[in-house]
């Protein structure tokens, strides 16, 4: 596939989808969202396990508020002004599409991810960080709420209070603390960032792909459930895990006392 905002490369399994505009920190444009969207579909379909990284010294800035290629043009006035249509017809789908993705996926996290980027980068399975990373609820500081789903994210991963303050403030959140917030999983060295996360979802690639699936599904729907939906929940798709080869290939291995040579079927 050709792109002209981002990169993509299949190894070993794993994609990897690079935001590619360094000069501006790989603001999102109409065309950077197009493609990032028509990459996931693409990897989702041909890979077994996703990166998404930005090339250059930042993640992301978020959304392009440059009036010379905005993500969208603001009316001037104010009365006919609908931010949230960026969301809904950019944005939003973007996130939906990557939690209902069918395959792992890791988000490798150097300098600043900021407004919607931080949202991307903290909505990955897992996240690995740069030692110089940092992530900017960056909103209030131009009069906007967050987005990307972030009030549902932090909440629900470092508590009510943490997240009032990093939105109400709009202040930088380090690596090392958003390490000790659990809000990330590492934090690495920055010239070992692309191996480290390389690593990481070869793994992920070489596991059972189906049951890696529904476990996302399951954690997901676990996050929004009450304790006896949850229970269902694993329960139903407990049973399509079952019926797969990679089950059957893991007990074998399991019994005999060896490596699993998952297949992803």
């Amino acid at each position: 596939m050709n792109f002209q905002e981002i990169t993509v490369e299949i190894r070993e399994s794993v994609g990897i989808l690079t935001l590619n505009a360094p000069t501006t920190l790989n603001a999102l444009t109409p065309l950077m969202v197009k493609e990032v969207s028509n990459a996931i579909d693409y990897l989702a379909e041909n890979a077994r396990a996703m990166i998404i990284t930005g090339a250059g010294r930042g993640f992301c800035s978020g959304a392009s508020l440059s009036p010379s290629n905005p993500l969208t043009p603001i009316e001037s006035d104010r009365s006919q002004r609908d931010i949230g249509l960026i969301l809904e017809k950019y944005l939003n789908p973007i996130m939906i599409k990557l939690k209902n993705l069918p395959i792992p996926w890791i988000t490798a996290v150097r300098g600043s991810a900021a407004g919607f980027g931080a949202s991307l980068a903290l909505a990955g399975d897992m996240i690995i960080a740069s030692e110089n990373a940092t992530f900017i609820q960056i909103f209030s500081k131009i009069g906007l709420i967050p987005d990307g789903g972030a009030t549902h994210l932090l909440s629900r991963t470092i508590g009510r209070a943490r997240t009032m303050e990093l939105m109400l403030t709009g202040d930088r959140l380090s690596a090392e603390k958003a390490l000790d917030w659990a809000l990330i999983n590492r934090v690495v060295a920055d010239e070992a960032l692309e191996d480290e996360a390389f690593k990481m979802a070869v793994t992920l690639a070489n596991g059972p792909t189906t049951a890696l699936s529904l476990i996302r599904k399951a954690v997901w729907a676990a996050v929004d459930s009450n304790w006896e939906s949850t229970l269902q929940t694993e329960r139903e798709l407990q049973k399509i895990a079952g019926q797969t080869a990679d089950f059957d290939e893991g007990v074998a291995a399991f019994v005999e006392k060896r490596a699993a040579k998952f297949t992803g079927q």
